[in-house]
């Protein structure tokens, strides 16, 4: 195991740790104990995750001298729902977990926002320890408190803030990843460059091959792969501490996610297109829709995109597989937004690379012809 990273979040009595590195996952059971002495656990896990990484993560709570319970769900955005909420929150109840005790997502975004909604609910609010599987959930999902389920009008719209009473990102873990999987997550580090650091995106823009390789830390150079994670949680944890609720700051967090959220429901929140898939179009659409209004150069819009497409995430519609879905449905998925406040549409749009803003009150027919177009490209 290497030295561990930790980055805090600075939220008071709400504050936890992220723990960072490879092999981390074996301090688990010992920082648990110090955190919660004589908690038991109820481990929520998918079946996939479970075939992987399930025994190490039981094993580490045993050394520690606590006991735990199992709960496996099946795999996929379709288990965050009405139905995966009321049997994991029912799997915890039946596991007697009582409110001292804690709730341990393992897992990726799936599982950690399902978790942690049951865990915010049952028994009026347990606490609960993130171990993220995924790159996407070490670096965004896992970090924040945002729990939530998905609703036949949009992702994400039931839900709750919850936070974690403390985060296990091992980075070894995402060596059993899929490349589809470690791409799809790597859109969601990437953001944290395009929205508010330039010279992360240009550190990215030189070595995200390394980053998807992995790899140990050489010379006085970081591990890529750590160092990656750890920039994208200290921007995040930086942010959640401004504006925990989501009212202000926290809102650039959503750069790609009005327009990528949308496409992703119009998919049917299926393999068609992978959740970070979807925040890459996002992305890439917000960026040309700015240089549209004028808000950056065409140029600095075509360096954003094209770094999307060098890593292989969809930057076109015509790139996601399957029918195009049609304009009222996707301005329908669009006035569902979380961001809508009173009717009017909020955008994360961009000034440049690493200076994106909240834009309030766009008008929903810029949008829509914005739209036709690239649905007839």
């Amino acid at each position: 195991m290497t030295a561990p990273i930790e980055v805090n979040v600075g939220l008071g009595e709400r504050a936890y740790d992220i723990v960072i590195g490879r092999g981390v996952i074996a301090t688990l059971g010992t920082r648990v104990a110090a955190l919660r002495p004589g908690a038991r656990v109820a481990i929520v896990t998918d079946q996939t995750v479970a075939k992987h990484h399930l025994a190490a993560t039981e094993a580490a709570l045993k050394a520690a001298g606590i006991e735990s319970s199992r709960v496996i769900v099946a795999p996929g955005e379709g288990t965050k729902s009405f139905e995966g909420l009321k049997t994991v929150s029912n799997a915890v109840i039946a596991a007697r977990i009582e409110r001292g005790d804690l709730v341990l997502a393992l897992g990726g975004g799936v599982v950690g926002d399902l978790a942690g909604f049951a865990a915010s609910v049952v028994r009026r609010g347990v606490d609960y320890v993130q171990v993220p599987t995924t790159l996407l959930a070490q670096v965004d999902s896992s970090v924040g408190g945002k729990t939530a389920i998905n609703s036949g009008h949009g992702k994400n719209l039931i839900g709750a803030f919850h936070q974690p009473i403390l985060v296990i990102a091992d980075t070894a873990l995402l060596d059993t990843l899929p490349e589809r999987e470690f791409r799809a997550g790597y859109a969601e580090v990437v953001k944290y460059g395009l929205l508010g650091d330039r010279e992360f995106f240009d550190w990215l823009d030189a070595n995200w091959r390394d980053v998807f390789k992995g790899g140990p830390a050489r010379g006085n150079l970081p591990a890529p792969r750590e160092y990656a994670v750890r920039k994208s949680v200290e921007a995040k944890a930086e942010i959640v501490r401004r504006d925990e609720r989501d009212t202000g700051d926290r809102m650039l967090l959503n750069l790609g996610h009005t327009f990528g959220h949308a496409f992703e429901a119009a998919a049917g929140f299926s393999d068609r297109l992978l959740h970070g898939e979807a925040i890459g179009l996002g992305m890439a659409l917000a960026f040309e829709f700015s240089a549209r209004r004028g808000l950056l150069s065409k140029a600095e819009a075509e360096r954003a995109i094209g770094h999307l497409a060098a890593v292989g995430l969809p930057t076109h519609i015509k790139d996601v597989p399957g029918a195009k879905p049609g304009l009222d449905a996707l301005m329908d998925l669009i006035a569902q937004d979380k961001k809508v406040k009173r009717g009017a549409l909020t955008f994360i749009l961009a000034r440049g690379i690493g200076a994106s803003f909240v834009a309030r009150d766009v008008d929903a027919a810029e949008v829509r012809a914005f739209l036709e177009e690239k649905l007839s490209a």
